[in-house]
């Protein structure tokens, strides 16, 4: 295929390996202007030494933006109330963040007239699933190329071409880790943490601390939640974007928040993957513990069933989906509700929830008491259980008699 020199390609652009050796690659193979887009999601880089790398690798133009607002009050926010957590560990940090991605890569290509979009994923990883399908979704109009399917190259033959064409590159064959961060997690991969029997070395790790490093006494926090939205800290209020830093930092420092997880890819192989985050686990617990106390039985019981769904449908790419954007009615419907205040415990690693409450609690003391003040109806058990069990004493009357 070959590009004419007045098509336009739109590169999501990290500041990373992939992407880097991607704007040569695309100049070189296609003869392509390329537009590198770079998102603000709470990573902690310098986006301004990331912009000017783009420029002096080849891009035409180098395009940067906060959305870190954007990232946690329309894509975090609903996954916290989903209680999105893929196979029990993983809280979908990088999952959220593609289709936030793929929205501006498209607004980008739509405002340069562009007709094509390219990412730095690899033929084997979900990334490359959740920008293309989310692409498709928004603008179903614009070509996806992906350069790393295509060339095929190993993660040393890729910093070959990338010290041959003068790329300058955060790798090295020494410390090949393939690093994605925003504020939600951090994620990390390759290098030795390809074999899942090695302990992951704590060079890996930035955000939390060594357990031997951390403090000997417990820090205790309580955070408040208005309809569901994380407002307060200790008392004090705080922006959604402003809590979640303070969260990761406060989390971090007690070493909580380290996932080791062998997972299951979209494209069907297993892979280990290596996590740190502090603020999503802390959040996703408390939210849990205080939606319990102020939910019935019959949603407490039943919810779980879609959460397991929706954090299916983010981690595979679904985002722009109508279940989706179903099931995300019924999460805010329940985050009406969720208003009060959870004191949690950190320490050595650990997190407890130690205590809760809300106005719209659910939690009747004198129902649940045993001492003197026990307003629950003993004799009202009676006729209960014997309701209750009624089909199962049929059914054991009739089986025994065959």
């Amino acid at each position: 295929m070959v590009l004419d020199k007045k098509k336009k390609v739109v590169l999501a652009y990290s500041g990373g390996l992939d992407t880097s050796v991607a704007i040569r690659w695309l100049q070189e193979e296609f003869n392509a202007e390329v537009y590198a887009v770079t998102l603000d999601m709470g990573q902690g880089k310098e986006l301004e030494e990331v912009q000017k790398k783009a420029l002096a690798v080849g891009a035409k133009e180098a395009l940067v933006f906060d959305v870190r607002e954007e990232f946690l009050n329309q894509y975090v926010l609903p996954a916290l109330w989903a209680e999105a957590i893929y196979e029990k560990k993983y809280p979908l940090a990088t999952a959220l963040s593609r289709p936030l991605i793929a929205k501006y890569l498209v607004k980008v290509a739509q405002e340069r007239g562009a007709t094509m979009i390219a990412h730095g994923c690899t033929g084997k990883g979900n990334d490359q699933v959740r920008i293309e399908v989310s692409v498709s979704a928004l603008a179903p109009e614009l070509e996806v190329i992906a350069p790393a399917r295509v060339w095929k190259w190993s993660r040393e033959e890729e910093i070959e071409y990338a010290n041959a064409n003068g790329i300058p590159v955060p790798v090295t064959t020494e410390s090949p880790y393939s690093i994605d961060q925003n504020i939600w997690g951090r994620s990390i991969e390759c290098g030795v943490l390809e074999d899942p029997w090695v302990e992951p070395p704590e060079e890996v790790f930035e955000w939390t601390k060594d357990l031997r490093d951390t403090p000997d006494q417990p820090t205790y926090l309580e955070i408040g939640f208005d309809q569901g939205i994380p407002k307060m800290l200790g008392g004090q209020y705080y922006s959604l974007l402003n809590l979640t830093e303070e969260l990761n930092r406060i989390g971090g420092e007690h070493g909580f928040g380290r996932v080791d997880h062998v997972e299951n890819r979209l494209v069907g192989i297993k892979s280990r993957e290596i996590y740190e985050c502090p603020a999503a686990l802390i959040l996703l617990e408390a939210y849990r513990d205080l939606e319990n106390l102020v939910t019935p039985r019959e949603v407490t019981h039943f919810k779980p069933y879609l959460e397991e769904r929706y954090s299916q449908l983010v981690y595979e790419g679904l985002w722009f989906s109508p279940l989706r954007d179903a099931l995300d009615a019924f999460m805010e419907k329940i985050a009406c509700r969720v208003t009060g205040v959870v004191r949690v415990k950190l320490y050595k690693g650990n997190l407890s929830v130690v205590g809760r409450k809300s106005d719209y609690s659910l939690y009747d003391f004198g129902l649940a008491t045993y001492d003197k003040e026990d307003m629950f109806d003993h004799r009202s058990s009676e006729g209960f259980i014997k309701l209750w069990g009624l089909p199962t004493r049929t059914s054991a009357i009739v089986y025994r008699k065959k």
